[in-house]
């Protein structure tokens, strides 16, 4: 991918659709409401923890599983029984179905394997060929700038990996498109949630 057609994939990712949002509220009011109905004498940590969960199925959700990022947010929160029936009511019958033929059962734990004996092979070959490397570093006074950049990217790439959901399966060039949606859909989660908080606050004020 060119530095401008990256450039101008980046500028129509950066305008989030106001039907996103709309879609959001919606499937965030459902998850408090069935949030709520499970437990309805919930502490303060818990309803917290529900405000969360419900927010981020929605957040998913909303994507309709156009993203790696929701898919593997989705995936992970139906892992846990006590959400399985907030991720089933947000996400509805539909797209319940297309998100189950999408992730099978087992596909993140296949692919955790498969990238596990990846990097079991990769450490063999470091192992057989550390005494050439070694060798060849003495002979270099230093490491090249490029070099340290290099590693500093991957420094970085591993960190970013750990922050966006399913960010380990993703190279480098899918992770930097997907935080950057993942990173708006955040904002705009965090944007319908400030409105409807301030709009709670003006009716109870009004009462």
């Amino acid at each position: 991918m060119s530095s401008s057609s990256f450039t101008r994939r980046c500028n129509t990712m950066m305008k989030v659709p106001s039907s996103f949002k709309k879609e959001f509220l919606k499937k965030w009011i459902v998850g408090l409401q069935v949030c709520g109905s499970l437990n309805k004498n919930m502490s303060v940590s818990e309803r917290k923890k529900a405000i969360k969960l419900s927010a981020d199925i929605a957040m998913a959700s909303a994507r309709n599983g156009s993203t790696c990022w929701s898919r593997a947010l989705i995936a992970n929160a139906s892992k846990q029984d006590a959400n399985k029936l907030v991720v089933e009511h947000v996400l509805g019958d539909d797209e319940s179905r297309k998100l189950t033929k999408q992730l099978p059962v087992g596909t993140s734990m296949a692919l955790a394997r498969k990238i596990r004996v990846i990097r079991s092979k990769k450490n063999i070959l470091k192992r057989r060929s550390g005494p050439m490397r070694r060798a060849a570093r003495k002979s270099n006074s230093s490491l090249s700038s490029s070099c340290i950049a290099k590693r500093l990217v991957r420094k970085r790439s591993q960190v970013l990996k750990s922050l966006v959901p399913g960010g380990e399966f993703m190279d480098e060039t899918s992770l930097i498109e997907e935080t950057l949606d993942y990173i708006l859909s955040l904002r705009a989660q965090v944007d319908v949630m400030l409105k409807l908080a301030n709009a709670t606050e003006l009716v109870t004020n009004q009462k």
